[in-house]
């Protein structure tokens, strides 16, 4: 049996590495938000800006998940709580950008669309390469691995959608991919509310249960 002095040492090496991968996530998405934002404001796409917003919101969150290393388990639901609160907002604002887009006729560059998903695509994968070894040390990990899955999907789409805008010539996929994301933005936040919420109860009842 290793002694609380050992396990009080592997702990805080766990908490740095931790740390230090969401600090590396947290700037991964930090360039995705930059480079989507400019690239979906420049070619005129919702499917971009609304990446962009949703790396916004995955980047605060990994910013509260980075506060959360190391705390209880009631403080790590509480940040994933965050987390899940933010996507929610995060979908809405998208939501009302796409009807605004609707009405002003957006003209969509595909190309520029395919490229910067598929860029997005790449860096995604090395994000959940990092947060593979870390997904079970907590609710707020895990809210990452789900964030960073769903801009996986939400990617893809962007690709299918700007290669319908090049051969439609048209800008309704890529507010249909809009409406996507936003469906999957909000499935996200709703379910890191669940995981939130099913951590909280757990840890509440672990003390009754030692009584």
């Amino acid at each position: 049996m290793p002694s609380d002095e050992e396990t009080e040492i592997r702990l805080d090496a766990r908490n740095a590495e931790e740390r230090r991968t969401l600090w590396w996530v947290l700037g991964i998405n930090f360039t995705q938000v930059l480079v989507a934002g400019a690239v979906g404001g420049l070619a005129d796409s919702t499917g971009l800006l609304g990446a962009a917003l949703d790396n916004l919101g995955d980047a605060a969150v990994y910013a509260v998940s980075i506060y959360a290393v190391g705390r209880t388990v009631i403080a790590k639901a509480r940040a994933a709580n965050l987390s899940g609160i933010l996507l929610i907002l995060v979908a809405l604002g998208l939501l009302l950008e796409i009807f605004r887009r609707f009405f002003a006729a957006a003209e969509p560059i595909g190309l520029a669309m395919i490229v910067t998903a598929l860029a997005n695509a790449a860096t995604n994968l090395l994000v959940l390469r990092l947060l593979r070894a870390h997904r079970a040390h907590g609710v707020h990990l895990k809210a990452s691995w789900i964030f960073t899955t769903n801009d996986m999907v939400v990617n893809v789409g962007i690709v299918l959608s700007g290669v319908l805008v090049m051969l439609l010539k048209s800008p309704i996929p890529d507010l249909l991919i809009g409406i996507v994301v936003v469906g999957i933005v909000f499935k996200g936040g709703w379910e890191i509310l669940g995981e939130a919420r099913e951590a909280r109860e757990a840890a509440r009842r672990a003390p009754e249960e030692g009584k």
